[in-house]
């Protein structure tokens, strides 16, 4: 039996009645449709425009913004990685910038001009311990975000700065539950802060600045070389000695003031102690350093983006 291939069609009426009815009826004669159901078209396929970034458009900053939901739950994840099964929980956050407090003051606390005269060195120490341990933990655990996230990175597509950002974002509980420790001391010792306070903000966006520009350069090195992990820690305990963390800049000589301040944590350290125990305002210190974090961290922008598009093969 010969088979017939020619598509079917169907004449499809838009109304139930006839087109003699509808003319007796008065009204106008309405065409059947002709639909056609044996034809089907295939759909275009989804065209993918790829454009080359220039200028700022090269940070991909917009693409971050538009993934803030993924970023926050990246966030989360860590923040439930980091305490789970642990006894104390969130109050390790706590425990160590107050262990620290408590060795530095026994060991330095009573040496001559380390801290102001006017000033406790316990919350001298601690007041300068709180931004640091901030600064510390972001750093460690931006630099090992892409490594600990390879099954994610070599699945799915993501913008790839999320990862260190979130790791920097995931200790703004650690460093909120210190804070609360430090305003307790405070009272403890009769210490009222100024209208200076208000910079802790800015201050405090300064010090994760800083976390973020060396973290993102160490977390895009270490996804080739996995040395970092191990530099890290010593370099951490260097900067901390090379900071006014247990000590104030007034013991660095005058001429070498300038070089301090490339540091940029100097001027995050030294302005969180002004903006809560008063004193000089450190001007110049805060401006060098602030100079100094903001071109480690563009720098470290263009490098990560630069080097984005290999972290899937050579992770």
């Amino acid at each position: 039996m010969a088979r017939d291939d020619a598509p079917s069609e169907r004449r499809v009426h838009t109304t139930g009645a006839s087109s003699a009815d509808t003319a007796s009826a008065g009204k106008p004669d309405i065409e059947p449709v002709t639909v056609d159901f044996g034809s089907r078209r295939p759909l275009p396929d989804p065209v993918v425009v790829i454009e080359a970034r220039h200028g700022w458009r090269e940070l991909g900053l917009a693409e971050l913004w538009s993934h803030r939901e993924l970023m926050y739950f990246f966030v989360w994840r860590d923040l439930k990685v980091r305490y789970r099964q642990t006894v104390f929980g969130a109050l390790w956050a706590v425990m160590q910038p107050v262990l620290l407090m408590v060795v530095f003051t026994v060991s330095v606390g009573r040496l001559p001009g380390v801290g102001p005269a006017n000033v406790p060195y316990p919350l001298f120490a601690f007041a300068g311990l709180v931004p640091w341990t901030l600064f510390a933990s972001s750093l460690a655990g931006a630099s090992n975000s892409l490594v600990s996230s390879e099954s994610i990175i070599t699945k799915v597509y993501f913008p790839r700065l999320l990862l260190p950002f979130a790791a920097v974002g995931s200790f703004l509980i650690d460093f909120a539950i210190a804070m609360v420790v430090l305003v307790v001391l405070m009272l403890y010792f009769g210490v009222a802060p100024t209208i200076a306070v208000l910079w802790l903000l800015p201050l405090t966006l300064f010090a994760l600045v800083t976390a973020l520009g060396v973290g993102t350069w160490l977390a895009a090195v270490n996804v080739r070389y996995r040395d970092v992990k191990y530099v890290v820690p010593f370099l951490t305990q260097t900067l901390m000695f090379l900071s006014p963390v247990i000590y104030a800049s007034t013991l660095i000589p005058e001429g070498w003031q300038w070089l301090y301040a490339l540091n940029p944590m100097t001027g995050v350290l030294e302005g969180f102690r002004w903006a809560l125990l008063g004193g000089p305002r450190p001007d110049e210190l805060i401006l060098v350093s602030a100079m100094a974090s903001v071109l480690v961290f563009i720098s470290a922008l263009i490098y990560f983006r630069r080097t984005e598009q290999t972290f899937a093969d050579v992770i």
